[in-house]
């Protein structure tokens, strides 16, 4: 007996009429994203590890969750366990004109433990700003995600935002967070206990309820700020009260990875019960193209999964699987060559047009049909190619009428259109 194989732990199959539904998601970004200049740019699915380093040798993707290895170069690669650092990398490769504002969709990988929306392998929808440090970049972009949510009919949100201030800001703020939490490492889980003196910042970022809990008074990196990073989520806070977006502060809303600065933003579903809520999440990271070999850049952008979008359409009741992806289904009980003409005349149409195969009988191919969730059935038999005219049935009425050959077009969409 063979082996029977499946899809490996925590990845998934998507398959029709479910996939639909990711069709329409990544449309509607698309369209989101061209309204505000956007356009599309595709990278390779691997890197050279270096790039995905520049994350933070402390963080938990890079420590754990990268799936890395060595080709048949001997070269060590990694899949992309997130977009922004490959964009970085593609901007600083080809150097193109400034401000550069590209989206992508892609799979991301990280070897992690599965759970609701976040897979091992997981997607997103991705946008990034390189080139322009002016504050109001970082309300477009927000902005942007605020409407793509809005487009998708999503009500039920909460928009969050922070500071993590320029580099010297964040160095001085974990300075004395790791003061801090030096008196109340015993508190902590041992996971995060270990970060207190390398990574402080990754304790608050952490989301055990423990760490949490102990973190609840943590000094805030607002008391550290210059003036300049003050002035910076002042024109945030103003722009998106002029734009009419609704915000909160979260103090405690940080970023793991080391290459954020200045603004942090999470869209969070209140529709979702548990603990990854998050369907929007980005920032600024103005140092990270420096870091991957190009000049001094600024840099904004945002991820959104797929999967945890998609369940927050589901909780919204929003955004359902498609009754049927058909318009027409064509019944051909002569040899088959009608229907092979027929259909792909409605598709040049812009029907959404299927046959049947292998010379089925009528009974057989009317199921077919029937299944199929199309509105339209044509069926050619005998008197019908001899006449020159075609049978077109209404599969939702039971209606039907004989139509001359000429007029079938015409007539199939009427009935499509008028639905």
């Amino acid at each position: 007996m063979s082996e029977t194989f499946r899809a490996p732990i925590g990845t998934q199959d998507v398959l029709p009429p479910d996939s639909h539904r990711w069709q329409i998601l990544v449309s509607t970004f698309a369209d989101v994203a061209a309204r505000y200049g956007y356009g599309l740019v595709h990278g390779p699915m691997f890197e050279d590890i270096g790039v995905f380093l520049r994350l933070g040798a402390g963080t938990d993707v890079v420590r754990k969750e990268m799936y890395d290895f060595h080709d048949k170069g001997d070269r060590h690669v990694a899949l992309r366990p997130e977009a922004t650092a490959s964009v970085a990398r593609a901007y600083v490769q080809h150097r193109p004109v400034t401000p550069w504002k590209v989206w992508c969709v892609t799979p991301v990988f990280r070897y992690e433990r599965p759970q609701a929306g976040r897979l091992r392998q997981h997607h997103q929808v991705d946008v990034e700003v390189l080139g322009e440090a002016d504050p109001d970049v970082d309300v477009e972009v927000i902005a942007l995600g605020a409407d793509y949510l809005a487009a998708l009919g999503l009500r039920r949100w909460r928009l969050v935002i922070n500071t993590m201030g320029t580099p010297a800001d964040r160095a001085a703020y974990a300075r004395t967070l790791t003061e801090w939490l030096r008196d109340r490492a015993a508190d902590l889980p041992a996971e995060d206990r270990e970060k207190v003196e390398s990574h402080p910042l990754r304790v608050l970022d952490s989301k055990r309820p423990e760490t949490q809990e102990v973190v609840a008074d943590a000094p805030r990196i607002a008391d550290v700020l210059d003036q300049g990073s003050r002035d910076h989520f002042a024109r945030v806070q103003e722009g998106l009260r002029a734009l009419g977006i609704p915000f909160e502060i979260d103090v405690r809303l940080v970023r793991g990875l080391d290459y954020y600065t200045h603004t942090l933003f999470e869209f969070q579903s209140e529709a979702l019960e548990t603990a990854q809520s998050t369907v929007i999440g980005g920032g600024r990271y103005d140092g990270l193209v420096e870091q991957l070999g190009g000049p001094p850049t600024p840099g904004i952008g945002f991820g959104s999964g797929i999967e945890r979008m998609l369940l927050a359409c589901d909780a919204e009741g929003v955004l359902p699987p498609p009754e049927s992806v058909l318009d027409v289904f064509v019944v051909d009980v002569t040899g088959g060559a009608a229907a092979r003409d027929l259909a792909q005349e409605l598709r040049a149409a812009g029907l959404r047009t299927d046959r049947a195969f292998g010379g089925r009988s009528m009974k057989a191919q009317m199921k077919v049909a029937g299944r199929s969730g199309a509105r339209v059935a044509v069926i050619v038999g005998e008197q019908e190619l001899a006449e020159g005219t075609a049978t077109v049935r209404d599969l939702r009425l039971g209606e039907q009428q004989t139509v001359p050959r000429d007029e079938l077009v015409a007539r199939v969409r009427r009935m499509v259109e008028a639905e």
